[in-house]
């Protein structure tokens, strides 16, 4: 049995959506372990004062949580009125923009990219994914830093199909 990335997306959105804190399954020599963690992770957001706030716990971390959900709504809203798609995470796991530190990124804003070529690598347990664009058009906005991790469904491209 091979494991495909299809395979590895339902997985997770069963574990997401359940109680279950982990899942493993093994097929011959393949094996795959999915685990949920409940720990506290830093969030940036895109607020219009502050850049890259850091989501706490503390008396002022309900008003930060509304003033990021509703610039994140903004954001999306904006982005929808322009006609942007983006590009999203596949899993969870550390983006990186370039195939090595010393290489140059996949893509640049500005980029035209055609479906099927690499805009990116996802490394979760130890493997690199190459992430295919599923897109075509221009590179009009980066959403996360390269080494950051990202989260399932998480935007980490915006790409005006008009181009």
């Amino acid at each position: 049995m091979k494991i495909d990335l299809e395979q590895i997306k339902s997985l997770l959105d069963v574990v997401g959506t359940t109680d279950i804190t982990e899942l493993s399954i093994e097929s011959g020599e393949e094996k795959i372990t999915i685990k949920k963690q409940h720990t506290v992770v830093a969030q940036q957001f895109d607020l219009p004062v502050m850049h890259r706030a850091a989501a706490h716990q503390g008396p002022h971390s309900a008003a930060l949580s509304s003033l990021a959900a509703e610039s994140e709504a903004k954001g999306k809203a904006d982005d929808d009125a322009k006609g942007l798609v983006p590009i999203t995470s596949p899993m969870v796991g550390t983006f990186y923009r370039a195939p090595s530190p010393t290489s140059p990124s996949f893509v640049e804003i500005g980029d035209v990219i055609a479906p099927g070529q690499t805009v990116c690598i996802i490394e979760a347990m130890k493997l690199m994914n190459d992430l295919p664009a599923e897109v075509s058009g221009r590179i009009v906005k980066i959403c996360v830093e390269s080494g950051t991790t990202v989260e399932y469904g998480q935007a980490l491209f915006m790409v005006n199909p008009k181009g």
